[in-house]
């Protein structure tokens, strides 16, 4: 059943992911100082422009972070408006589903109605009044019964890095709760697909990228965690009961651990989705406000070059390098260098990113096994170059 949220009566909580290790961002990304605290792309770090996009729809105060224990005192210190205790760190890597269910296990003790906005803490918005007009949409539809919501954004090419979701009829009830924005039931996800299945789904224009970003109360989170994931159940549920006691860290640091290593896409969303459209219950919102997600060297090349797809393969990008740089019929190619002055020569498509101890050179096609490069660091024990 359906009931419809006013703006002034809803409860939001933006729950910001911020606990990976940032490996395809190497050498610039270390495990203590990972792509999320690092101004990649401007000024603010990631993690403190994820918090100010959020700012239209939701108070400092009201943000949750869950992160791990090495980035935890950066991050706190980046974000001094959000309330210490609600960052959050991890003692074992779990992936996004504990995480994500924890938060609703905590919020659902005291704010079952809450919805809970789960962002990554990696992604470039360029048009923030839109980004912001969706969440509010989306968190009103999220908030009308045990509904999903998912950002999809129309997708610009056949991307393999994505995950995408192909959506169905559009639900003229769920949008009329979004304010009128299109919802779409969704009729399955899909986890990186090959190149000619990625060209398939953006051909038939039913296709989206799936953004991350997920809306949905917290009674209906802890509801699913419930159906889907029972083991997790009575761990979380003690977590839960000792958060805001002395026993917290404890109970937190034993139990957490034990809980699957699983995303929240193959521990709630597919299953879900299995149940039909009408039955799902879950809808896909358009994230058409200039989307990014910065998971490799060549998407931030993308990101800084800001240019059209057909020029993209032309631009030179140079991170914070001297003004003078020459560039001799090369073209596509990302350079960070500080404090350098960079000529290319006849070179095409390169990334290279030099730090203090470190210097990566690849190409922006490979630029996704850059995190290979961390295994094999680990491999040979040089825990001080990750």
């Amino acid at each position: 059943m359906s009931k419809e949220v006013s703006q002034s009566e809803l409860q939001f909580a933006p729950v910001i992911l911020a606990g990976g290790s940032g490996t395809r961002f190497w050498p610039r990304s270390r495990k203590s100082r990972a792509k999320q605290v690092l101004a990649l792309d401007g000024d603010e770090t990631m993690i403190q422009q994820t918090v100010q996009r959020l700012s239209p729809v939701a108070d400092a105060a009201k943000v949750w972070v869950i992160t791990n224990e090495l980035l935890h005192d950066v991050i706190a210190e980046q974000l001094p408006e959000v309330p210490r205790e609600h960052i959050l760190s991890e003692p074992a890597a779990r992936n996004t589903a504990p995480a994500c269910a924890l938060a609703a296990f905590l919020l659902e003790k005291t704010e079952p109605d809450t919805v809970i906005g789960v962002f990554p803490s990696d992604q470039v918005v360029k048009d923030s009044p839109r980004f912001a007009q969706v969440i509010r949409a989306g968190a009103a539809l999220a908030a009308s019964g045990d509904k999903i919501v998912v950002l999809g954004v129309p997708p610009t090419r056949a991307e393999t890095g994505y995950g995408y979701i192909e959506q169905g009829a559009v639900a003229d009830d769920a949008t009329k709760l979004a304010g009128g924005i299109e919802a779409r039931r969704v009729k399955r996800f899909t986890e990186k697909p090959d190149k000619a299945h990625a060209e398939q789904f953006v051909a038939t224009g039913n296709y989206a990228w799936n953004s991350g970003i997920f809306l949905w109360s917290a009674r209906t989170l802890a509801g699913a965690i419930r159906e889907y994931c029972p083991a997790m159940v009575p761990l979380l549920e003690k977590i839960a009961t000792a958060y805001g006691t002395d026993k917290f860290e404890s109970v937190f640091a034993e139990l957490y651990p034990q809980c699957e290593n699983i995303s929240i896409d193959y521990a709630v969303l597919e299953p879900r989705s299995r149940k039909g459209e009408a039955g799902a219950e879950i809808y896909c919102l358009p994230g058409d406000f200039e989307w990014n997600d910065l998971g490799c060297w060549a998407t931030l090349h993308e990101n800084m070059a800001d240019c059209s797809p057909e020029k993209l393969a032309f631009a030179n990008v140079f991170d914070e390098t001297d003004p003078l740089n020459v560039s001799i019929d090369s073209n596509g190619n990302y350079v960070y260098a500080p404090g350098k002055v960079i000529a290319l020569v006849g070179v095409n498509n390169l990334v290279v990113v030099q730090t203090k101890d470190a210097l990566l050179i690849t190409t922006r096609d490979r630029s996704q096994d850059v995190g290979k490069v961390v295994a094999e660091l680990k491999k040979a024990g040089r825990e001080d170059l990750i």
